[in-house]
């Protein structure tokens, strides 16, 4: 999957157009993100030469400047979510 992001930056080396702001996860040939949002009416860009596995703002990279990666599209894409994950500590027998 790629990324879709409602803001752009430039880095100062010249290089390529990277995401910035709220990040969510895009399939090329759709028009909505795979959580649902659709790209034109939320305002957001495409970012095609960006994985949206690179995001992560703890890595650097390609999330520098990335502020919020959407957890439904997360988990869409099978990326490491946020928080706990649900666990049954005393299944009944």
């Amino acid at each position: 999957m790629k990324t879709a992001a409602a803001r752009t930056w430039v880095p100062d080396d010249g290089g390529s157009r990277l995401p910035a702001g709220e990040a969510h996860a895009w399939q090329p040939g759709q028009n909505s993100t795979a959580c649902g949002v659709p790209l034109r009416r939320a305002g957001l860009a495409r970012f095609p030469h960006v994985d949206f596995t690179d995001l992560d703002p703890l890595t650097g990279g390609s999330g520098d400047r990335v502020a919020w990666i959407c957890p439904r599209c997360q988990a869409a894409a099978g990326g490491p979510t946020r928080g706990r994950r649900w666990v049954r500590n005393d299944p009944r027998p």
